[in-house]
């Protein structure tokens, strides 16, 4: 009876704990930890605290945000931003969060921050940056965050999951250079969204299907980088958008996530910056 029991008690002992779920909590609280510090230590100083080596902003083209923002300065303008919507990675080292901003109290439009977890187990954000999107009807600050369901699929490695998602992006822009809605909404995850423009950001198909519309028909996209999670279910891309509009030559960039679903991957969001569109206001570049 002692031996069966002592059995039992090693055979638990040695069965590995059931992992906790895994949620954007962590990401979460990374954004709000960063937008307490913009309050509190101003843009500069909080942009280099929080953001990873490796991290970029438009300004116009894409830069290193510590060679953007250099040294800290005085505190400038008032930001104030909150997430309301966010997304993790299965292996909990890649996520995102949006929500709107305002700056010296007035509404700035929505921000987007792409985050990274660190080898010290730290958040850093890889990415910052949104469009104007009205924020009427948009959660005060403080409101619970709505979270992104998990991937369905997980490509194994990194470079695997890349791979198939340029693969994807490479089918996008092809289709996009003669039909840009009818490419998004081929590749757009059910609970996808899509923004850009000053509407408010999509809260139903009708909704992105309008935000589609404000698009030119044709958008010729060049992919330039990005990063995919450990588990290969998520990864984030960027790159260059061109377009005519009124008979002018446009020129932009896209931010994605791509999330690996049963179908396999589907954008799970999308966002075309036409001018720089930083959640802080545009700070000049060092000379070099």
């Amino acid at each position: 009876m002692r031996s069966s029991s002592v059995a039992l008690i090693a055979a638990f002992l040695a069965f590995p704990a059931l992992a906790a779920p895994v949620t954007p909590a962590a990401v979460v609280a990374a954004e709000r930890a960063f937008a307490a510090d913009g309050r509190a230590l101003g843009v500069q100083a909080s942009f280099l605290k929080h953001s990873a080596p490796d991290g970029i902003v438009f300004a116009p083209e894409p830069l290193l945000a510590k060679a953007v923002y250099g040294q800290p300065r005085p505190k400038g303008v008032e930001l104030i931003w909150w997430p309301l919507w966010a997304g993790i990675a299965r292996s909990g080292d890649l996520g995102f969060t949006t929500g709107p901003y305002t700056a010296d109290g007035k509404p700035g439009g929505y921000y987007f921050t792409v985050w990274a977890r660190q080898p010290d187990g730290s958040w850093k954000w890889l990415f910052d940056g949104g469009p104007p999107s009205d924020q009427t009807g948009a959660a005060p600050q403080g409101s619970d965050v709505a979270y992104a369901r998990l991937s369905a699929k997980q490509a194994g490695s990194p470079a695997k999951a890349m791979d198939q998602v340029m693969k994807a992006e490479v089918a996008l822009h092809a289709a996009a250079k003669t039909d840009v809605k009818a490419a998004f909404l081929a590749a757009v995850a059910e609970d996808g969204r899509i923004v850009g423009s000053r509407a408010r950001p999509p809260a139903s198909r009708a909704e992105l299907e309008a935000e589609l519309a404000t698009r030119a028909a044709s958008v010729a996209f060049t992919p330039l980088g990005g990063q995919a999670s450990s588990a290969g279910d998520m990864a984030w891309t960027y790159g260059v958008a061109k377009w005519t509009a009124d008979g002018a030559e446009q020129r932009g960039h896209y931010v994605r996530i791509w999330r690996n679903d049963q179908p396999g991957w589907r954008l799970l969001f999308d966002e075309l910056l036409p001018a720089p569109a930083l959640k802080s206001p545009p700070v000049t570049p060092p000379a070099s």
